[in-house]
């Protein structure tokens, strides 16, 4: 038996609220009936190449740093940091590793993901 990867599901206190930050963030759009207790991007169509994002309010709140985070790969890392920080994220660190450049940042729950700079 294989599996494949579905969704990412992040654990939050609105998921409406946090659905809204990351489909914007994405370019895409809150699947219908998200609301505070659930919320989904792109549910439906999820496959292999795109899985979804789900957001499941639960009652506690984030109390430590992410075991895993997403990774977002841009063209132009200070054009997309800046505007992912006007959505609501807020920035944590930049890291030059090499050739390689990301900057860390927190969503509006406080969960990090990175954005990479693609290569030139």
């Amino acid at each position: 038996m294989t599996n494949r990867l579905f969704a990412l599901t992040f654990d939050c206190a609105d998921a409406a609220v946090l659905g809204a930050f990351w489909a914007q963030a994405l370019g895409r759009e809150l699947d219908p009936g998200a609301g505070k207790a659930f919320a989904s991007i792109g549910l439906h169509e999820a496959g292999p190449s795109a899985p979804g994002w789900c957001f499941a309010q639960v009652p506690e709140g984030k109390s430590a740093k992410n075991r895993m985070h997403p990774d977002l790969m841009t063209a132009d890392l200070e054009a997309e940091v800046e505007r992912l920080i006007g959505l609501g994220a807020s920035r944590k660190g930049d890291v030059e590793m090499g050739s390689m450049r990301w900057t860390t940042l927190a969503d509006p729950e406080g969960n990090e993901f990175d954005v990479i700079a693609a290569a030139a």
